[in-house]
């Protein structure tokens, strides 16, 4: 069978994958800013060259238990960018840290019913050896209604962020 290559990172504790072609861009986490009255998934937003992006704590919205922080608790922490996730619009996932890019066989994968996970969001797990990784469907991680409500909250950003930009 043919193979593919997947992003492996972890969420509290919970090791994740995405297929890579489906990640535009993996990125340190950069200073947000975070608007008041935002959902509690959204950690804030960011300026990637003019474009307000939004930041999705897949922690929060996964409703994991937060790792017991330490003093440099996010410093190493990740954003997976992707896009087309809210109406075409850019959107990052905060997670703890992007393990690794490997090569796997389709033949490796165990597909989750859409009833396994809320909305269907783990397509499949991967056996590594001791570990069970879920592998996401990047289209349904957030229900339709979250995406809407995350649209609508971008474009007030974005109307923020082009309230300052300059023109020559």
């Amino acid at each position: 069978m043919a193979g593919f290559q997947i992003i492996l990172f972890d969420v509290s504790g919970t090791e994740c994958a995405l297929r890579r072609d489906s990640v535009r861009e993996l990125l340190p986490l950069p200073r947000l800013w975070r608007p008041p009255s935002l959902p509690r998934p959204v950690a804030g937003f960011f300026n990637l060259s003019g474009t307000a992006v939004p930041v999705i704590q897949l922690d929060i919205l996964f409703s994991l238990d937060r790792l017991q922080a330490d003093a440099e608790d996010g410093l190493y922490h990740h954003l997976i960018l992707l896009d087309g996730l809210a109406q075409d619009q850019p959107v990052a996932l905060l997670v703890d840290r992007v393990q690794d890019i490997v090569e796997i066989d389709a033949s490796k994968l165990c597909p989750v019913r859409d009833q396994g996970s809320l909305n269907g969001c783990v397509e499949a797990e991967l056996d590594f050896g001791p570990r069970l990784v879920h592998l996401l469907s990047p289209s349904r991680i957030l229900l339709v209604e979250e995406q809407q409500a995350l649209a609508a909250l971008n474009r007030q950003a974005q109307d923020r962020l082009g309230a300052w930009s300059v023109t020559a």
